[in-house]
């Protein structure tokens, strides 16, 4: 059970982290393309990334009974 957590917080940590990456890279596209390099698109698009990756966190923790398709590969 235990290596099954840390499993989840590893992809967990994982997705946010590519999520929050790649949102901050458009919302910097989007200041300099059409914004005239303000901040809040930079921002905003960053803090999307972040919740989406939250949100998937919260979905995979409270499913607990599910098993992914790449683990029951592993069995």
């Amino acid at each position: 059970m235990a290596e099954e957590y840390g499993r989840k917080w590893d992809r967990c940590l994982a997705d946010t982290g590519v999520k929050t990456v790649i949102g901050l890279g458009v919302g910097f596209m989007f200041s300099v393309l059409f914004f005239k390099r303000r901040t809040w698109p930079t921002a905003l698009g960053s803090g999307m990334g972040l919740g989406m990756g939250y949100a998937n966190c919260q979905h995979d923790f409270r499913a607990l009974h599910l098993v992914h398709a790449a683990v029951a590969k592993d069995q």
